[in-house]
């Protein structure tokens, strides 16, 4: 009996092991600094508030009616890149419709394009953020503007082949910012 019992009960005890299941994948866990803001005042007609922990801040070249300001990312290997113009009786159409086409032409990359309408009645600032999802060139877009003086733009751009997944958790990050530049905008009266 001890023969037949033992190979048994050792049969039963080999064969309840865990089965091998395979490793979970790894995510790539990305922590940013909480943002800290500062006004940034330039030569322009307009402050702003910037990241003060990753952003810094610069002037570009003038081109015709068109002022520039870049905010570097470099930790993050993105920029936002800032033009701004005057609205005069003519141009608000024209500006709007270039900003908006601007956003259009990121849709063949693109797999869905949100806007979400901004409004500041205290300050006079009034416009739109466009968020771009897939592997476009710009995750993000924006204008700004007064509708009697004043006309801001943005994009964000990585330095980076647009791939989506791998910059994601930038991207969200730098959407704040974004939201925040929008929200701290001043116009200065001339």
């Amino acid at each position: 009996m001890k023969r037949i019992v033992l190979p048994i009960i050792s049969l039963f005890m080999l064969g309840c092991g865990n089965d091998p299941l395979p490793k979970p994948k790894g995510y790539l866990r990305l922590e940013y600094p909480e943002a800290e803001y500062k006004k940034v005042a330039s030569s322009l007609p307009f402050t702003f508030e910037e990241n003060e922990l990753l952003a810094s801040t610069s002037k570009v070249k003038s081109s015709g009616e068109t002022k520039g300001l870049n905010v570097k990312y470099p930790s993050l290997k993105a920029t936002i890149y800032l033009s701004y113009k005057e609205v005069d009786n003519d141009n608000l159409d024209s500006l709007l419709r270039d900003a908006q086409n601007l956003t259009q032409k990121h849709t063949i990359k693109a797999d869905e394009i949100t806007y979400k309408p901004f409004e500041n009645p205290k300050d006079k600032v009034y416009g739109m953020l466009y968020e771009v999802g897939g592997d476009a060139a710009s995750q993000s877009q924006f204008y700004v503007t007064d509708s009697t003086k004043h006309f801001l733009s943005g994009s964000l751009y990585f330095y980076a082949k647009p791939n989506y997944d791998s910059i994601y958790p930038a991207s969200e990050y730098l959407k704040k910012d974004i939201k925040r530049l929008m929200e701290s905008i001043k116009w200065k009266e001339n």
